[in-house]
């Protein structure tokens, strides 16, 4: 019996980043997890300068992707309101398995994301490490 692939959702800041800060980290993920598992990549959709008239649109469809996923990968390098309801949705919302990285410690660390993640990693490495042990 074959292993079921499984989807990871690709979460973090976006409208409250660089283009460059959105994307190197999840180009990184797609490139090491490619072929083993099924990436969602909220950055397929391009709704940068068209954000206002497209608010409702962005969330249904990050939304969407997080029902179809089976893990949030998470980069918790920064506040980010999207980033944090979004990992509230997915963890008490759906019950998903949220994996975060973060260079902050914990005592600096918004106690709801400490909470509604399931795991907090130092960097991207370690939690493409732990990706690719435990799934």
């Amino acid at each position: 019996m074959q292993a079921q692939t499984r989807t990871i959702y690709l979460c973090g800041p976006i409208m409250d980043a660089s283009a460059d800060e959105s994307k190197t980290w999840r180009q990184r993920a797609k490139e090491r997890l490619a072929g083993r598992f099924i990436l969602l990549d909220p950055m397929r959709r391009d709704f940068r300068d068209r954000e206002i008239d497209s608010a409702n649109e962005i969330v249904e469809f990050d939304l969407q992707d997080i029902r179809n996923a089976d893990i949030l990968l998470v980069n918790y390098n920064k506040p980010s309101i999207g980033t944090a309801m979004e990992v509230f949705y997915a963890a008490h919302g759906q019950g998903k398995f949220v994996i975060a990285f973060s260079p902050h410690s914990y005592q600096d660390m918004s106690p709801w994301m400490v909470k509604y993640c399931t795991k907090i990693l130092p960097d991207l490495g370690t939690a493409l490490d732990y990706i690719e042990k435990h799934f």
